[in-house]
């Protein structure tokens, strides 16, 4: 969400001495971009461009061969296994993609999911001993089992074999199987250290039906690996990218019913996709029915030979979709109007319980306001017996399972990663939880700043805005975790026009030098203004309607135009303006004037001397950013 009333602070990008990466046939401000994420030569950017197909998962996982003989076995005898998931969108598609590629192979695999309500998260005793007592002397876990510490001494103790596949992290003390495969295990540098927990059951089932010699048994598998990578948030480079790039070719022809009944009903139609279309449309519908429903129906559409009936359980999935925004959209309400109705200052961290709320919910609302409030938020909702279940969100920087270990005292189990995570506490133990969370979160924003932080990665003009720099996007797909959509910026927009539309969202047309550009702005307040002329920060999309494709800018955030940039150093402040296209002015705090020209490569140049000290060189370049000098 953009609020021009709330705070901000822009960290506009570092400047660059000349023009990076002049070598790759790429628009000057996205070798920017590359640039300022550290693809500083050549040979990094052609790395990322290039379709390589990842090296042999023999030479990077050293448990991979006592795996692939066991299952060999299986697959030969027609043995009954279990393919042990999780409820989220990376285990559900995972336990699919085993199951479809098991069955193909000659095994007789069942699915074991937890219910997020009833058994929480991953493996558990019970579980093993219920599939023992089903005859099943094989499990495979599929994102989940490295923690599941007395599950796999129980299987052990009942002699059933256990392969586990996850990428969480490891225990200090290895857990007991016949095999691990996890991205730990490889070597520092394996393209494979980000696989998720689907890139993992892909592998596996890959290199399985090679060594049998039947590829037709992963025929959707690469679909699924897709679906569940994006879903998931695995970073987009290593394996991860190479295999997700060459599978986006061909996902829209997708062999498997499930994954095209999800398509039908996004409305996706018949083009390619994109990462987006994963992220947005299709993984939602899968996501919801681990949230607030039985994650078997992910599992059954996904592994689904009947279109019709394929149609059918996408249907039931689209329906939990729907409740699960309709849930999400109340309980942030109510959220949202607790903060509002409390008289004191909103706390740094951000804690609400409610007894009645949703658990498979509360996450993305956690989420949501964070973006909001841009501190760390967790939001609690009864778990019986006196306790509370919670998830936590943080903005970037704020160290989520840094802080839960801090307070794991007061926790009865807590867990997560930077960015995420959750706990379950005593209702007698949440206002001293509170107290300390918010000592952690203080320390963190007064070190940061309050506010939204704003970080474009390189400056574009609306003119920049064309076929040529769309085309240069379309090569740096797909965008995601670990290597994101740029964030670009422009300076000195009019806003023509304004366009309020459904859902609290409005629409721009903005003018910079003669040319115009559609933008748009989620969630806007009804009662926040924009400036007329506005800075801005936005992604660059496309809007399809009626037949017509034009560029949109979805901004991100916006503050007034100011044509004078001051920068405080100390007790002075310098005061810098353009001097036209290629030149700035500095004056500094006595008020005495420096001029400085952008020359034919990039660089600065001035016949002023003191434009060659250290100190004042660097003020030039942040001014040559800050003015948009150079992108």
């Amino acid at each position: 969400m953009v609020e021009v009333a709330r705070q901000q602070q822009w960290r506009l990008p570092r400047p660059i001495d000349g023009i990076p990466l002049d070598r790759i046939a790429l628009p000057q401000p996205l070798r920017a971009v590359l640039y300022r994420r550290g693809l500083s030569t050549t040979e990094d950017v052609e790395s990322l461009l290039s379709d390589q197909d990842p090296p042999a998962p023999h030479d990077h996982f050293p448990q991979l061969a006592p795996a692939l003989a066991r299952l060999q076995t299986a697959c030969r005898t027609g043995e009954s296994l279990a393919v042990c998931g999780d409820y989220d969108a990376d285990g559900m598609t995972s336990t699919a993609l085993l199951l479809r590629a098991f069955r193909c192979l000659g095994a007789n695999p069942k699915a074991a999911i937890p219910s997020r309500m009833d058994d929480g998260y991953g493996l558990n005793p019970g579980m093993v001993e219920q599939l023992h007592a089903e005859g099943i002397r094989l499990l495979i876990t599929v994102d989940n089992g490295v923690a599941a510490r007395e599950a796999l001494e129980r299987a052990a103790d009942l002699e059933v074999d256990v392969i586990l596949t996850d990428h969480h992290t490891l225990p200090d003390q290895p857990p007991k199987a016949k095999a691990l495969i996890h991205p730990a295990t490889t070597p520092e540098n394996s393209p494979y250290r980000g696989l998720a927990g689907v890139g993992l059951a892909y592998i596996l089932a890959r290199t399985l039906a090679l060594e049998m010699n039947r590829p037709e048994a992963i025929g959707s598998s690469r679909d699924l690996f897709c679906i569940g990578t994006v879903a998931d948030m695995a970073p987009l480079t290593g394996a991860n990218r190479s295999l997700l790039k060459e599978g986006l070719k061909h996902l829209h022809r997708s062999s498997c019913p499930g994954v095209q009944a999800l398509q039908q009903l996004a409305g996706l139609g018949d083009r390619p996709l994109v990462a987006d279309d994963i992220g947005f449309q299709l993984a939602p519908r899968i996501n919801a029915v681990g949230r607030i429903g039985d994650p078997v129906l992910v599992v059954d559409l996904l592994t689904a030979e009947d279109q019709d009936q394929a149609y059918e359980l996408g249907r039931r999935c689209d329906v939990l979709n729907r409740q699960r925004r309709d849930l999400c959209d109340a309980i942030e309400a109510e959220a949202i109007a607790l903060l509002d109705s409390d008289p004191s200052p909103l706390p740094p961290f951000v804690l609400l319980a409610q007894s009645h709320w949703h658990h498979g919910v509360i996450g993305i609302v956690a989420a949501r306001l964070v973006e909001r409030y841009q501190r760390p938020a967790a939001l609690l909702a009864a778990d019986g017996d006196g306790f509370m279940r919670a998830s936590v969100r943080a903005p970037e920087g704020f160290a989520v399972d840094e802080a839960l270990k801090h307070c794991g005292h007061l926790l009865e189990r807590f867990g997560g990663h930077p960015a995420a995570g959750g706990f379950t506490v005593q209702v007698s133990a949440v206002t001293e939880l509170h107290d300390g969370l918010n000592r952690l979160a203080a320390t963190w924003i007064d070190k940061r700043g309050e506010g939204l932080l704003v970080e474009p990665e390189a400056l574009l003009t609306l003119e920049e805005i064309n076929h040529d720099l769309w085309a240069g996007l379309q090569k740096l797909e797909p965008f995601g975790a670990g290597h994101p959509k740029p964030l670009f910026w422009s300076r000195g927009c009019r806003v023509l026009e304004q366009q309020p539309l459904r859902g609290g969202h409005r629409r721009l047309t903005l003018e910079q030098n003669g040319t115009e550009r559609q933008a748009i702005i989620w969630r806007w307040p009804a009662a926040a203004a924009i400036p007329q002329t506005i800075d801005l920060t936005y992604r660059l999309t496309q809007n399809h309607w009626r037949g017509e494709t034009r560029f949109q800018l979805e901004i991100q955030a916006l503050r007034i135009h100011h044509p004078v940039m001051e920068l405080s150093r100390g007790s002075g402040v310098y005061k810098m303006q353009r001097l036209g296209p290629k030149a700035l002015e500095v004056l500094n705090p006595a008020g005495e004037s420096l001029i400085c020209k952008i020359n034919d490569i990039g660089a600065l140049e001035s016949e002023d001397s003191r434009a060659r000290h250290p100190y004042v060189a660097g003020l030039l370049q942040e001014a040559c950013v800050g003015l948009g000098l150079c992108p």
